[in-house]
């Protein structure tokens, strides 16, 4: 099958060189090129405009910001009527579930399958090809899909169009809420004079081990808050969470906390921090970093 990528962003990059690594051919557009190009090394043919690269695919991925920049791609920019029939959409982007329906009923008007399939494990996960693969479609479609999906991790049907896009909602917001006691527990150790480091260790294995404590703990103890999961795209989720909740008349009162919590850190100029950044926010709340160190 050739693929088509379109998106080789933070995450976009190391799927492409996975589905590479695979044995599959891929063309690769970006809308900063120079994204793109740094994967021509990789084996990946770089297209000039997301139609140069979709002309002749049979499946063609989406990994890009949000809903409205999907759209812009996808039919904006031509791309739907210059997929010929058959054809398949995979979009990996983290987008409003309702979008993800609109998008397949317009796909499908054409003879084209689109499968909403957002993804969590973030750049390690990418690398590795363990990512989680959340696909909301046709199950047919989906499971002859299957040796595409194997190169970048483990792909579950969770439903029709746009329940991949719930389940991701759902994701954001564990991933939030976690991020957030993790931090806190941090500042609440510090102050009760332990070593944060050294807690951390002691508690892998008990009951309040997770991937946000292995990965994001490590974060929060090293200071190392380099972008992998911007802050601006978790609020992003956050939001959209919010919007969700609204419409099925639902109080999510841990959700709206750290919603919160994330509008005022992005809000600070934290929007291109990594989310387990928000460390940095509620230090900043209890007076327990200088000012000036977490802007």
């Amino acid at each position: 099958m050739k693929i088509a990528f379109l998106g080789t962003g933070l995450m976009g990059a190391p799927m492409v060189r996975r589905l590479l690594g695979a044995g599959f051919e891929v063309t690769v557009w970006n809308r900063a090129p120079e994204k793109a190009q740094a994967l021509a090394q990789d084996g990946a043919v770089v297209a000039m405009d997301p139609v140069q690269a979709v002309v002749g695919a049979d499946v063609v991925f989406t990994m890009l910001s949000d809903g409205h920049a999907v759209a812009d791609v996808i039919f904006a920019k031509g791309v739907a009527e210059n997929l010929r029939s058959g054809a398949v959409v995979i979009d990996t982007s983290s987008i409003a579930p309702h979008m993800a329906r609109e998008h397949a009923e317009a796909l499908a008007s054409r003879g084209i399958a689109h499968v909403d399939c957002p993804v969590s494990g973030g750049v390690v996960g990418a690398e590795a090809g363990t990512l989680a693969l959340m696909a909301g479609g046709d199950s047919a479609v989906i499971a002859g899909l299957a040796p595409i999906f194997a190169a970048l991790g483990r792909v579950t049907h969770v439903g029709p169009s746009g329940a991949g896009q719930v389940c991701k909602l759902a994701n954001q917001q564990i991933v939030a809420v976690t991020i957030g006691a993790v931090a806190e527990a941090m500042m609440l150790v510090q102050a009760g004079g332990a070593d944060r480091a050294k807690f951390r260790d002691a508690i892998r294995g008990g009951f309040a081990e997770s991937r946000i404590l292995e990965l994001h703990g490590a974060r929060m103890v090293e200071r190392n808050f380099a972008p992998g999961g911007p802050s601006r795209l978790q609020l992003k989720d956050l939001n959209a969470v919010a919007d969700l909740a609204e419409a099925a008349n639902l109080t999510l009162p841990l959700t709206e906390a750290v919603r919160e919590g994330f509008t005022q850190f992005v809000a600070s100029g934290h929007g291109d921090t990594d989310h387990s950044g928000l460390l940095l926010h509620l230090e900043r709340l209890n007076g327990a970093i200088p000012a000036e160190e977490s802007k």
